[in-house]
């Protein structure tokens, strides 16, 4: 049994089918719910230390704190379910979340730290919520796929777009892979 094996053996759910219908590979996945599952336990940490803020009389340090620790229990909800396995409805939440796209999450991990920032910028603060930001760019990536999307023809632009310099819309003309040394007419000498 390869390490791969045994990492997909521990990290895999319950029921959960083996063999993955995404092509995302597997070192961005688990890369994701490990920065994610870290991020979460560090914002509910860091959370925890901002509310003692009210000491102070800072309503906004207390009012971020929750913030973080809400955002992060949403996380670690999401992200690992095994660290809240006593808790009922954690299982349906997580379900849900995975069946969705990754764009989804991606969205959700980006936005949600900013709330906490814009309240209260300490350093602290902004390691926590970096952190579950990083899992948003990751869970992006993710959504982008191998090569950049779906486009035709794999280079930026779907080919109805092809137009030459003056405005004209080009005829296709056989390959798009054609390079010049291919072209007979090119290399032909005159």
């Amino acid at each position: 049994m390869s390490f791969q094996d045994k990492l997909t053996a521990i990290m895999q759910k319950p029921g959960q089918d083996p063999n993955a219908k995404d092509d995302a590979p597997w070192y961005l996945k688990y890369g994701g719910r490990i920065v994610g599952t870290f991020g979460g336990f560090i914002s509910i940490l860091v959370g925890a230390i901002g509310c003692l803020g009210i000491i102070l009389f800072s309503v906004w340090s207390f009012l971020s704190g929750i913030c973080m620790m809400l955002i992060g229990f949403l996380v670690i909800v999401v992200e690992a379910p095994c660290c809240c396995m006593f808790i009922e409805f954690v299982q349906k939440i997580s379900n849900i979340a995975d069946s969705r796209p990754y764009w989804n999450r991606a969205a959700l991990y980006c936005g949600l730290p900013i709330i906490p920032l814009v309240m209260n910028l300490t350093i602290t603060t902004f390691f926590a919520c970096a952190l579950i930001f990083c899992t948003g760019l990751i869970y992006g990536v993710m959504a982008i796929g191998k090569k950049g999307g779906d486009l035709a023809d794999g280079g930026g632009l779907p080919t109805s777009y092809v137009s030459s310099p003056t405005g004209e819309q080009m005829p296709q003309q056989g390959d798009h892979h054609t390079t010049l040394m291919e072209d007979p007419d090119v290399w032909r000498p005159t």
